[in-house]
């Protein structure tokens, strides 16, 4: 007779407990493989499950709800075998998870993900390996620099070009600044920062972005040093990009007033509009002004897969530093980003070498180590793999078609939107990101703002379809964001009908 442990999923040898017979058999070592292979075949259960049983792209619950499941968890007492860990881990996580792979999910910049990286996963997790020294990594070293070569040549970047995998888009930004703070100082002031702290000038230093860049640029800044109040955020144009003339103003008047330029940060691809800034007209500004050039490409880094729409980043290669991330717009698990530099010799500014990792005597052509161009990350997982194996078994044209289709689709979601006389569409995009809300044209008694936070709550509480808002000068609009090539212009119709029948039920209520 069978013990059913996880729908489909047999008897399991974990049933049996031989740790008296193999007390290591926990460790992943060679005398463990069948612990392992078991675990794995239970672990691919869990997500078959997840994939055939989620029909929304959230179950609703309520952190209340769950919260009172999880006060029972006690990590004093350890479960007796995995059956009940993938039975627990099911009901505190599983079952509720975002389910972003659904057409339905159109919240945030979260993609769907291509399942060659999901197979590098499991050797990443599973080897272990950390990228810091060619001794702890040795193939995986220079399969990360050599992805890192194929991106700069993808930017437009020249033999000369360096960089690093990192966390994410916040932390390259992060990189992408301190560069430039670092380089002015050393270059203009003759002083060493690393060294020596920030010097006096700078509080005078400012740094110019979109009104509409990442939040990251303030935090970032912050934590440079610099405040908040080194940011000078640019209007945008009818688009929502950076106004290049403006720019320029900006940077007269910041010298009039005995302040440092020393950084643009254009956006190829705001969170809110999926817009990109004029980055060939900023470049322009910043070699006239002599100002490091950062692009921050963490959402739209996808068009250096396209042929169709690649020429949206022309200028991007004039950038001195440029965030890519991986997992917004290549297909790719969290986490995989990217931080490239045009002129390797740059990230000689962050360099520090410690005798027991990376000491200064070590000949680095003979023997790479990623960490010399690593911010805060010593130990740092093998997420190049995930790319590698993507790029090797799909290769870009295949990427490239995803993204094609997905900015196809959202121009024409773009039109239907338009059309509606129940819905006011503020932006176009260039990516895939529009910002609209539910309107009533024959009645006017209604606040619109209140009307679309009930729609974006109720869409949530059911589950039924995750939308992302925000508020544009203070008024409240909804938001899609497109980053699924399966999604197709039946299942916009359908969400758009949904979201208007909870703005009528508002109407009705109110």
């Amino acid at each position: 007779m069978k013990t059913e442990i996880l729908p489909d999923l047999q008897e399991s040898a974990f049933l049996t407990d031989t740790r008296e017979e193999n007390p290591y058999q926990d460790i992943f070592h060679e005398g463990s493989t069948e612990e392992y292979s078991e675990a794995i075949e239970s672990a691919k259960q869990v997500v078959r499950n997840f994939l055939e049983n989620n029909k929304k792209p959230f179950s609703g619950i309520s952190p209340a709800a769950l919260g009172s499941i999880f006060a029972e968890v006690d990590f004093d007492t350890p479960l007796p075998d995995y059956k009940s860990l993938f039975e627990e881990v099911e009901t505190l996580y599983v079952k509720h998870a975002t389910a972003f792979h659904l057409p339905r999910y159109i919240a945030h910049l979260n993609c769907p993900v291509v399942i060659p990286a999901l197979a590098a996963e499991v050797l990443i997790s599973a080897i272990n390996s950390s990228q810091d020294t060619y001794d702890q990594s040795a193939g995986g070293t220079l399969m990360e620099r050599k992805l890192i070569d194929w991106t700069g040549r993808e930017i437009g970047f020249g033999p000369d070009c360096d960089g690093v995998f990192t966390g994410g888009g916040s932390q390259s930004n992060l990189m992408g600044l301190l560069l430039a703070r670092d380089y002015y100082a050393m270059k203009y002031l003759k002083h060493n920062i690393k060294l020596n702290g920030n010097p006096p000038e700078a509080s005078r230093f400012r740094i110019f972005v979109s009104e509409k860049a990442h939040f990251s640029n303030q935090k970032n800044s912050s934590l440079l040093g610099l405040g908040e109040q080194s940011v000078i955020k640019i209007k945008t144009d009818s688009r929502f990009r950076m106004d290049s003339e403006l720019l320029e103003q900006a940077i007269i008047r910041e010298l009039e007033l005995g302040n440092i330029p020393i950084a643009v940060v254009a956006t190829a691809g705001t969170t809110d509009f999926g817009n990109l800034d004029p980055l060939a007209e900023i470049a322009l500004l910043t070699k006239k002004y002599q100002l490091w050039y950062h692009v921050d490409a963490a959402y739209g880094c996808g068009l250096l897969l396209t042929t169709k729409y690649r020429y949206l980043l022309d200028g991007i290669a004039d950038a001195d530093s440029v965030t890519i991330d991986y997992h917004k717009s290549f297909f790719q698990p969290i986490s995989s980003s990217a931080f490239l530099v045009r002129e390797k010799h740059q990230l000689g500014l962050i360099k520090h070498h410690a005798d027991y990792l990376n000491p200064k005597e070590q000949d680095y052509d003979e023997l790479p180590a990623q960490i010399n161009k690593s911010i805060t990350q010593s130990t740092r997982r093998f997420d190049a793999l995930k790319l590698w194996f993507t790029l090797r078994l799909l290769g870009k044209q295949k990427l490239g078609e995803y993204t094609e289709s997905i900015i196809d689709t959202a121009a024409d979601t773009a039109k239907i939107i338009d059309k509606d006389p129940h819905f006011e569409l503020l932006s176009d995009s260039d990516l895939g990101v529009l910002v609209f809300r539910y309107i009533n044209p024959g009645q006017t008694s209604y606040d619109p703002c209140e009307l679309n936070q009930y729609i974006k709550k109720s869409l949530f509480n059911s589950g039924e379809v995750l939308v992302a808002s925000t508020k544009v000068n203070g008024a409240f609009y909804l938001k899609f964001t497109l980053l699924n090539p399966i999604t197709n212009l039946n299942d916009i119709q359908n969400i758009l009908n949904i979201i208007k029948k909870h703005g009528t039920d508002y109407l009705s209520l109110n």
